[in-house]
């Protein structure tokens, strides 16, 4: 498939898939109201599929890079759904066969159809840069993510929300804990996974020393006063209904004295880290990861 950009589509046509994304809208109606956009040559549908993720684009880290080790991982969660499994990667060791020695962690959390192929990359590219990565999978409790978004969509509505919460926070204690770890902790999450980084702030405390919320919803300004980490948020320009949530959420940080850092990034969409979908965008997706990695390398290595 042809690897299109947003600027090849009409961004009422991107905002129309933001509703479908995030479950404002079903498939069906998406599909009605992209008609007017469609052509003698392109259905809706064929536009439709042009804006599903391709997963073959998100492998910036091949999953036998040697560099690295990766592994699924169980973690008992009792107050959530019993348990969650998620996908470890952390570097392999040296030539001497030697371990790495304790290093900081980072929970990546994904957006709202669970543990993709995109996220699971996301985690490799932080092994590769020398840290513990732990993905878990909200859909845990479901059967896992099913190879499809829109089925683990539908998948995620299922799972009950608060439990969900409380899985990864179990799953952030367990990392913390874990022998290799040197005793710091960060998070960074897309989507609904920047809402649970937000969250994790909050519910963490001093347990979390740094949190990278990638357009993900703020927590309720009377609880920003309970993070002790330091924050880093991102949001596009064009998502305008949660880029709109950054000036009460910094002023709620500033009043807070949380240490924290934002950034609008000028014509991006929602998504746009996400190098699977014709949302991406590139040089916005490399500067805000770059200040992601500073981040954690300031806050936890």
């Amino acid at each position: 498939m042809e690897r299109k950009k947003a600027s090849d589509y009409p961004q009422e046509l991107l905002n129309l898939f933001d509703k479908y994304v995030h479950g404002d809208i079903d498939r069906r109606s998406f599909l009605d109201g992209a008609k007017k956009f469609a052509t003698a040559t392109v259905s809706a549908t064929a536009i439709w599929e042009s804006l599903r993720p391709n997963y073959a684009w998100a492998e910036q880290v091949p999953r036998g890079d040697l560099r690295i080790r990766t592994e699924y991982q169980p973690v008992d969660s009792p107050q959530g759904n019993g348990s969650i499994r998620g996908y470890l990667a952390h570097p392999a060791p040296n030539p001497q066969g030697k371990p790495t020695g304790k290093l900081p962690a980072v929970l990546v959390v994904h957006e709202n159809r669970g543990l993709n192929p995109y996220i699971e990359d996301v985690a490799r590219r932080l092994a590769l840069e020398n840290f513990i990565a732990f993905a878990p999978d909200g859909l845990s409790s479901v059967g896992y993510y099913p190879g499809d978004d829109e089925k683990g969509g539908a998948a995620f509505q299922k799972v009950d929300r608060n439990k969900m919460t409380e899985d990864f926070v179990a799953a952030a204690k367990w990392l913390k804990a874990r022998p290799d770890c040197n005793g710091k902790l960060g998070v960074v999450g897309f989507c609904y996974g920047g809402g649970i980084a937000n969250t994790l702030a909050v519910r963490l405390g001093a347990d979390l020393s740094a949190a990278v919320p990638f357009y993900g919803g703020p927590p309720a300004a009377a609880d920003v006063s309970k993070i002790k980490a330091a924050v880093l948020v991102h949001h596009g320009s064009l998502d305008t209904r949660l880029a709109g949530t950054w000036p009460a959420y910094e002023a709620a940080l500033k009043a807070a004295s949380v240490s924290y850092e934002g950034y609008i990034y000028e014509g991006a969409n929602h998504g746009f880290h996400n190098d699977t979908t014709p949302r991406y965008d590139e040089a916005n997706a490399k500067l805000a990861w770059g200040r992601t990695l500073a981040c954690f390398n300031k806050n936890i290595r």
